[in-house]
């Protein structure tokens, strides 16, 4: 296929898929990928679950996002078949892919995207974007289904790898920078740490709202001990008034009946 009547061939981007490209125009057992006929910028690839995984017997078609600025900045995954470990139509989390350019590197490539993917789809989802964690189980039987998947543009996947060539070897490059690669967990501790938060904050609020509610119901169980010890002290004040007022007038009758007995 030829873009150069449709894409400026001094363009870096332009240039750099072209030679990959060439690069991959021939399928392997493991792996085959190429732009499509209209757009270099979107690629469909068809990559084998990797032997002795739940993806072994499996074999798996999506498509490559490329931005104008590859290579400077990464591709979107987007897996197609049905496979239990990543979401399908949906661009994937992985630390090669465009949802963080900060850990891309020019010097990757498709190739190099292709083979990260592979390497990660027995990897824990732990929340990533885009993946899932199907048991055992249903990520064999979708190995098994994916070997009738079509696709619209490409037609059955399985047809597309070879059969007769063998996996290109690994470079000393490359096995170190799958050595490096990681899936990203998109901060998922921040959830369980935002979730602990939430939880101690809930338990300091409960904890408030009982301690207020205790200190409601030991101030309204003290009121009417303070009624009591009020009313105690008003019943002691009015029995020493009326005591006071009773010895008032007992003296003064005494000292009228003196005062009567004197006269006389």
């Amino acid at each position: 296929m030829s873009f150069e009547g449709k894409y400026n061939v001094k363009s870096p981007a332009v240039k750099r898929l072209m030679r990959e490209a060439q690069e991959l125009h021939e399928a392997t057992e493991e792996y085959c990928a190429y732009p499509l006929e209209d757009n270099l910028f979107e690629w469909h690839f068809t990559v084998r679950g990797p032997p002795s995984t739940d993806f072994e017997g499996g074999v798996y078609h999506g498509r490559i996002l490329l931005p104008p600025e590859y290579p400077m900045k990464p591709p979107n995954i987007i897996l197609l078949t049905p496979n239990g470990r990543f979401e399908i139509n949906k661009k994937i989390c992985l630390s090669i892919s465009g949802h963080h350019p900060e850990t891309w590197q020019p010097s990757w490539s498709i190739r190099t995207a292709l083979l990260a993917l592979i390497a990660f789809m027995p990897t824990p989802g732990n929340g990533t974007i885009g993946s899932l964690d199907y048991s055992v189980e249903e990520r064999q039987k979708l190995a098994q289904k994916s070997l009738n998947w079509q696709c619209e543009n490409c037609g059955k996947v399985v047809n597309l790898l070879s059969k007769n060539t063998a996996k290109k070897p690994i470079t000393e490059e490359e096995q170190s920078m799958l050595d490096t690669i990681a899936l990203k967990a998109d901060d998922t501790s921040a959830p369980e740490m935002s979730f602990t938060a939430n939880t101690e904050n809930g338990s300091g609020n409960e904890l408030r709202r009982r301690t207020e509610a205790t200190s409601s119901e030991t101030q309204e169980a003290q009121l009417p001990v303070h009624l009591n010890a009020q009313v105690e002290t008003m019943s002691s004040s009015n029995d020493l008034f009326w005591s006071i007022l009773i010895a008032f007038l007992a003296s003064a009758i005494i000292l009228l009946v003196l005062r009567r007995l004197l006269l006389v």
